[in-house]
């Protein structure tokens, strides 16, 4: 299997929902790096030089796309509205709670390049699970 290292990113035009309110287009961007397999992040822009950035599971966002996935602190359903399908994705810290309306087709089209980065199930050829526990746990390599 070939495993390609360069980082995914793309630009998704996200719209903040705001109760009671007009939605608020906010600029992400979602980037995907093959050495953490797992893992996608996706930072907001919050100001000229602020990003604030989350990172969880790309098989939350892949599920997320086709049926409700999460119970945590980030959680992603699938939708529909007047302009078409999106993706909703829910984000809850102590500082506070955020929803997100994501085009479903920027979703699937990123999806899509992270699994010809690494195909979904080839995530554990790229990380050794066992080497990592015996990391955390001794300190070091499996004895």
């Amino acid at each position: 299997m070939t495993i390609r290292h360069d980082s995914i990113t793309a630009e998704l035009a996200l719209r903040l929902v705001v109760p009671g309110g007009a939605p608020v287009p906010v600029a992400a961007t979602v980037r995907y790096e093959p050495a953490d397999p797992y893992a996608i992040s996706i930072g907001f822009r919050t100001g000229a030089d602020e990003v604030v950035e989350w990172t969880f599971a790309r098989q939350l966002l892949s599920d997320g796309v086709r049926r409700p996935a999460g119970d945590g602190d980030v959680q992603v359903w699938p939708a529909a509205q007047s302009g078409g399908r999106i993706v909703c994705l829910s984000l809850s810290s102590p500082s506070g709670h955020a929803l997100f309306e994501m085009p479903r087709s920027e979703v699937l089209a990123f999806l899509r390049r992270t699994y010809s980065a690494v195909p979904l199930g080839g995530e554990s050829d790229i990380i050794d699970l066992d080497a990592e526990l015996a990391l955390l746990i001794w300190g070091g390599p499996e004895r």
